[in-house]
């Protein structure tokens, strides 16, 4: 379906709609709502996966195919204990598409749904949505085939209850020759250093469009973070890229540091739009209390843009980097801070293995 054309849900097809959760595993037709409560036979019965154990991996959904994967919701706590917060750095999510043994998505869940620092907040775009509370939504269109896996990791150090979820997908009699594979992967470097570009994606090969971006900074530095440019490497471009952006609140569809004057003081002014947004600032952590230490953390910021009407196409490979550049009144300089990402793609199958993988304490917001 295309989302610019809602005339498309006119045409009748020969799709038949499915859907998998902890109500019907497999979604087998005519077999949901099966499991017994208090209530008696079929009454939510069976609406969570009850608990996830340390070190477990869980599968979500082993789909024969050909077909499309739709909408993706999931919820679950954000936090064991006010020592143990950061279960959505923790659970990994990962999809394999057609019998594939490397994930073509490999993400903390939180970051996945742009929602980075082990915490959720309001996201409101055209495929990510994050609304009260913690129902994280996706609807990134994932063809496949053969068949679709979709796994979750617990890499915890205690259980994880209640684990939430429905995956809506339908079933088609064929695919299109020339569609591409979803692929998301996720990046941190905790001090990115001075001069050099932070890389979000690199060792893609084959043919795509690269349709997002995530973005989740810790300010190492004090002034303004947001100076450096976003760079797109196409089909064997090495010294300098074909897309190079003008500065980092630029490619997010901002301007002039996001800033809003209010009583007579420059404030950062978070938003979300479809494709582009700033949704979350923070400079405290609100989940501990403390008598030895106050709640102040390095600034925290996360920003989305969505390539949906202007995705960036590659026909061989494609590398995308950020500089690490601020301003501030003496001028602009290179500087160092902690950041993450996770990027969004399509491509022609099959995809090169994705970088080693950090350990759960290493994926901890500062």
């Amino acid at each position: 379906m295309n989302i610019f054309d809602i005339s498309d849900v006119t045409r009748i097809t020969k799709d038949r709609s499915r859907a998998v959760n902890a109500e019907n595993p497999t979604g087998e037709k005519g077999s949901g709502g099966k499991a017994s409560s208090c209530l008696g036979a079929s009454r939510k019965g069976s609406p969570c996966i009850p608990e996830i154990k340390s070190g477990e991996t869980k599968i979500l959904a082993d789909i024969s195919g050909p077909g499309i994967i739709k909408h993706i919701w999931m919820t679950v706590t954000d936090k064991i204990s006010p020592e143990n917060r950061f279960v959505l750095r923790d659970l990994v999510l990962r999809m394999y598409w057609d019998d594939e043994t490397l994930p073509s998505v490999e993400c903390p869940l939180g970051d996945f749904f742009c929602c980075g620092f082990g915490q959720t907040y309001f996201v409101n775009s055209v495929p990510v949505v994050v609304a009260p509370r913690r129902g994280m939504n996706m609807y990134f269109s994932m063809p496949f085939r053969k068949n679709a896996r979709i796994t979750i990791e617990n890499q915890n150090t205690q259980s994880i209850p209640s684990f939430f979820y429905q995956i809506d997908y339908c079933l088609k009699d064929v695919l299109p020759d020339n569609i591409g594979y979803f692929h998301a992967q996720w990046r941190r470097e905790k001090l990115t250093t001075p001069g050099k570009d932070y890389v979000l994606l690199d060792n893609v090969k084959g043919a795509g469009n690269y349709v997002g971006t995530f973005l989740a900074i810790s300010a190492l530095e004090r002034y303004w973070w947001g100076e450096g440019e976003m760079k797109f490497y196409l089909d064997g471009d090495k010294e300098y890229p074909t897309i190079c952006g003008t500065g980092l609140e630029d490619y997010f569809g901002g301007a002039w540091s996001f800033a809003k004057i209010e009583n007579g003081k420059m404030e950062e002014q978070t938003f979300c739009t479809p494709f582009l947004g700033y949704p979350f600032y923070s400079r405290t952590d609100e989940e501990i209390q403390s008598d030895y230490h106050n709640r102040d953390c390095p600034p925290m910021r996360a920003l989305y843009r969505f390539h949906l009407p202007d995705p960036i196409s590659f026909c061989e490979d494609i590398r995308v980097t950020l500089q690490q550049i601020g301003s501030c009144h003496s001028g602009i300089f290179e500087r160092q801070d902690d950041v993450s990402s996770v990027s969004y793609w399509y491509q022609t199958e099959p995809h090169k293995p994705f970088p080693k993988w950090m350990a759960a304490k290493e994926r901890w917001p500062r």
